[in-house]
């Protein structure tokens, strides 16, 4: 069947994205020309500039489709936020972030390209607005005190949801992106077990934090 010039001209423009995905991630954002994001599309530099008018713009598109994918209930995190994994099954949300990490590999690696060569210029205002975003959800699942009374007393719950996704988001980016298994000199699924259980009770005996060695 005949494509129409729409349907021709977004497949240039998604073949653009994606061949911007992939150099962006391997390569940096300083290091990739248009010329190579054409090359790497299979199309002129022309073609890239109709669509895009800089790789400014296509940078933007792409951490603006990371968004996008993050908000969504189809987004493997908030699947297990939503199937209760917070608080009752850390080891799911680890599993979960893990398959997040996987899946939007490359678009988790120009957040570290928009740190290194941008300043985090990019991602500041989603970063800033987090834990607005993670108290929305909390607040819509567990309305009143309904969690809170699950924390130790003087916890946040918010601060706690937070921690734990930001510990496994940084535990299997290192694995993932980084390329470093067994960082914690443990298998990941008993890393991740040993992770869970200190967040859930802590990593000191009780009555024993804080003491000095005699």
């Amino acid at each position: 069947m005949k494509l129409t010039q729409g349907e021709k001209s977004e497949r240039s423009r998604t073949a653009i994205l994606q061949a911007a995905l992939r150099l962006f991630s391997k390569q940096g954002y300083r290091g990739t020309s248009i010329r190579e994001i054409a090359a790497e599309a299979g199309l002129s530099t022309g073609n890239v500039y109709h669509h895009f008018p800089d790789k400014e713009a296509l940078f933007t598109t792409l951490l603006g489709q990371y968004w996008e994918a993050i908000a969504s209930r189809d987004f493997p995190f908030n699947r297990a936020l939503a199937a209760g994994a917070f608080p009752d099954d850390l080891e799911a949300l680890a599993r979960a972030t893990e398959e997040s990490v996987r899946a939007y590999r490359p678009y988790v690696a120009l957040i570290y390209v928009d740190v290194v060569e941008m300043e985090g210029t990019h991602i500041r205002n989603f970063y800033s607005g987090m834990s607005g975003r993670f108290a929305t959800f909390l607040n819509q699942r567990y309305p009143g005190d309904a969690l809170k009374d699950r924390l130790a007393p003087g916890f946040h719950p918010n601060t706690a949801l937070m921690l734990a996704s930001r510990f496994f988001l940084h535990y299997f980016a290192v694995e993932i992106l980084f390329g470093v298994p067994r960082q914690f000199g443990l298998g990941t699924p008993t890393a991740i077990a040993e992770i869970s259980e200190i967040l859930r009770s802590g990593m000191f005996r009780p009555g024993t934090a804080g003491q000095q060695q005699a």
